[in-house]
């Protein structure tokens, strides 16, 4: 998925949620495999956790729905 298909048209106008640090960052600063994201808000980034949780227990139960 592009950052367009996120809604997010400047990469320096977006925030994650590193890992590693567990703190927004503002832009991509960190390595990629300690961030999630990218989120278009502060107050998202700071829910990455949260938010992917959320994500993976949908697509687990439309997966089960499937079968």
């Amino acid at each position: 998925m592009s950052k367009r298909d996120w809604g997010i048209e400047d990469p320096a106008e977006t925030y994650w949620f590193n890992t590693r640090t567990r703190a927004v960052e503002e832009g991509p600063q960190s390595l990629s495999v300690d961030r999630l994201g990218p989120f278009s808000s502060r107050e998202e980034a700071a829910r990455a956790e949260e938010i992917v949780a959320e994500r993976a227990r949908r697509w687990a139960e439309e997966d089960a729905a499937e079968d």
